[in-house]
Formats: structure tokens, sequence, C-alpha cells
């Protein structure tokens, strides 16, 4: 059954225009009272920074290969290894130690980014990619296992990672900018600088996040228990003796299941288990969060890099300014939105998925025929698409947290987060396609600007 917000820690809005605001501000400094600030911080910066470095490279998508090459290769070099990692991982990740996972994650990220930032800007564009993919894998394993680790610090730092993935966003894409645009760093810098910034996730583990709450819940090992009703009267009897008198002595049917499990056919039916749960999981949450990355992604990939206008009359002195400005106006709408979920709840995820493919639409059709006058109204739509975005994702995982049984929460909370990785690689495919043709179009129709824009 679905408990109400007051019940699950997270807050609604006052109700009517009538409420005091001192009220509510009085129930909101309750919240947090009883949540440990240690794991808020913790949980904030694990947001922050495992996506920081996405944010960046997608931000310099333009910057790394130029206007030749579409920016969908580098949304797909940045993106398919998470999505790959999302998908599978999340079958045997859980026997892997949070603090090993953690120095991976940390030195991959690092790696990578070092590949990239020390590439000569005349070498090949598959060198810089291969930089990308090593951050991309630790970026998605980085998510999969934080949302996992939810389940043992509950709600409020699910809320504190979401604000953490958005302020992501917006450090990332408004770094960027003020180093290369502002303060004329080289790009090279400015990405070489980021390399170091994983040692943070180091800190957030190790010093400042409790360990109590991880390690008593580990000891419980929900994550492998099975569902009663996968367990069948065959299987008990086919058990070695000692297994399952064990298990049958036991008070209950998840302990023989238990049991059942240290067999050898244990694994494959924790495996068919699993994907029974990821398969109910599919249309209430995997489905919506899909529908608006695939949405928001390929206007970010695909149509952006081509929604330029007259350099007079915009802020702008040149043309490769645009695609990171959008990018910063994008990510301040996720932040917004992805912090919002102690006071805000969306429940009905499809709507916001509709109104980004309407987004999308829109934006399509103003780089075809050039029929919105100022590129300040694009820069509202490009900051409503964050709000949508960011919105359907930290509201998807907080009704998994609210409906999802305790014992299939941990497993739910990473399996779902395979769908925004699904959604960006589909998008991927989508802006190879449509930028070149978009580009080509606004040529052929005397609007070359797309084609003054070289790699950085």
């Amino acid at each position: 059954m679905s408990r109400s917000p007051a019940s699950s820690g997270l807050l609604p809005m006052p109700g009517s225009p009538s409420s005091s605001w001192a009220l509510y501000r009085a129930r909101l400094a309750a919240i947090f009272r009883k949540s440990d600030t240690s794991v808020l911080i913790a949980f904030w910066l694990f947001g922050l920074i495992n996506n920081v470095l996405y944010v960046i490279i997608l931000s310099a998508a333009q910057d790394l290969v130029g206007s030749d090459v579409p920016k969908g290769v580098v949304l797909l070099a940045d993106v398919l290894p998470s999505f790959f990692t999302k998908l599978i991982a999340p079958y045997f990740i859980h026997r892997v130690p949070y603090a090993v996972r953690i120095l991976c994650f940390v030195a991959g990220s690092s790696v990578g980014m070092l590949l990239i930032a020390l590439t000569p800007p005349d070498r090949s564009v598959g060198i810089k990619m291969a930089g990308v993919v090593v951050a991309s894998l630790t970026s998605g394993g980085g998510e999969l296992s934080f949302l996992g680790l939810t389940h043992y610090y509950g709600h409020m730092s699910l809320a504190a990672w979401g604000s953490g993935t958005g302020a992501a966003g917006l450090v990332g894409a408004g770094l960027y900018v003020a180093l290369t645009d502002w303060f004329a760093f080289s790009v090279r810098s400015s990405l070489l600088a980021s390399a170091f910034l994983p040692v943070i996730m180091l800190v957030s583990f190790f010093v400042i996040l409790p360990r109590g709450p991880l390690l008593e819940g580990q000891t419980r090992k929900d994550y492998e228990t099975l569902p009663e009703q996968d367990l069948k009267q065959d299987d008990v009897e086919a058990l070695p003796a000692d297994n399952a008198a064990s298990g049958l002595l036991a008070p209950g049917p998840a302990v023989a299941a238990t049991a059942f499990s240290g067999t050898r056919d244990g694994a494959t039916a924790r495996f068919n288990a699993n994907l029974r749960r990821a398969k109910s999981l599919f249309f209430p949450y995997m489905m919506p969060l899909l529908l608006v990355y695939v949405a928001e992604y390929s206007i970010n990939q695909g149509v952006a890099p081509t929604l330029l206008f007259p350099l007079k009359g915009t802020p702008f002195s040149e043309y490769r300014a645009f695609y990171p400005f959008y990018g910063f106006l994008y990510q301040l709408g996720v932040f917004i939105s992805r912090s919002s979920i102690a006071f805000i709840r969306v429940r009905h995820l499809y709507l916001p998925s509709v109104l980004q493919i309407a987004n999308l639409v829109l934006l399509t059709l103003h780089a075809l025929f050039f029929f919105i006058p100022s590129v300040y109204l694009v820069f509202l739509v490009i900051f409503w698409e964050g709000l949508l975005g960011g919105a359907v994702y930290v509201n998807t995982f907080a009704e998994i947290m609210e409906n999802v049984p305790t014992s299939e929460r941990e497993f739910s909370l990473g399996a779902t987060s395979v769908s925004d990785s699904a959604g960006i690689c589909l998008a991927g495919f989508v802006g190879m396609s449509i930028e070149p043709w978009l580009c080509n179009y606004q040529v052929n129709n005397g609007r070359d600007w797309c084609k003054r824009i070289k790699v950085g």
C-alpha cells in the first residue's frame, strides 16, 4: 500500500492559500532534524561527483569533436558503457563491498578524464572517446550503487542524492562555461582540473558517511532473499539434507529460501526472481523515465547544436557559446526539480514525459522553420525542459521507495536506473541522425551558422 508523503518523510507544499508559511517551515525543519546531517552531506556529494564528469564531457562535446562530427557520438560514448553496466551489474554487484566499489569508481573516473584532457586537439577523436568510455563505465556503476545504498539510509538520503545529481549538472555545465568563456581557459586545462574531482567521493564515503546503517543492513541480506512464491515444494525436496533441514526448522519460508540460495541452482533462481522483479517495474517506473530521457537528450545532443541565432541580439560573441549555455540552463532546471522532492511530489509520471516530447517537437520545428523570434524564449524552453526531466527522475525513485517492498527495494532502485541510460542511448542514435540533417537543412536555407563552429 502506498504511504502518504508525510509518513514517508517527503513533504508536500502547503495544501491551500491559507496555509501558514511558519508552519510549513517548522514541518520542513522537523524533517531535517530527523535526518543525520552527515548522511545528507555524503549523499549530496555522491550525486554531485558521480555525475559531474558526465556533464562536463557533454558540455565539452562541441569543443571535442567540432561541427563535422555529430554530438550524438560523444553522447553514445558517454552513456552506452554506463547503460550496459546498469543493465548487467544489478545481478552481481551486490557481492562487491561498497568500499571496493568506491575505490574502483574514483580510479576509473580520474583515468578517463586524464585521457580526454591529455589527448592533443589534433589527435584522433577515438582516443578522446576511449577516455569518455572509461569515465562512463565508472559513472554507471556509481549510480546504481549509490541508489542501492539509499536503501540503508532512508528517504532523505534519496532526496540528497537527487539534489546532488541536479547540482552536478549545474556545477558541471556552469564550471565549463565559466572556465572556457568567462576566464578564457583552454579546453585542455578545464578538463584536466576536473580529473581530480572524484577524490571527493573517497572523503564522502570513508570520512563523512556513517557506516552503521550499512553494516547493520548488510547483515540482514535482504537483497539476496527470494520471495515466498519463488520456492516450490520440489525445490525444497531437492535440497541437500543439511540445508533443507536448517531451512525447514526456521520460522518462515524466507529462511528456507536463503538455505536454497546456497545450492548451485540458487544462483539461477535468484537471477530469475530478479528478472521477474525487473519486468514488474517496467510500465509504472521504467517507461516514463525512458520516454523523458529520449526526448530531452534528443533535444540536447541533436537539436540544441542547431538552435542558433544571429549574434547581434544575443548575449554571445561567437557561435560556439550557444551550446554550452543551453546545457547550463538545462542543468539549472534539472537541479531545481531534483532538489524539490522534499517539497513537491509528482505521482503521475507519464504527464511530464509527454510534455517533454512536446518540447522536442517544438524545438525541432523551430530549428527547421526559425519562427521563435528571440533566443531568450529558447532559453525559457530549455530551462523548462530541465525542470521536467529532473522531476521525472527523482520522483520515479521516490515512488519506488514508497511502493516497493523493503526486501526488493535495493534491487529495484538499481535496476530502474537502467531506464535513463537506455533513453539516452536511444537519443544518441537519434541525435547522430537529426543534427546533421537539421544543420544541412539550415545551410540550404541560408543559415550556415552551425558550420562556423570548430574544435576547441
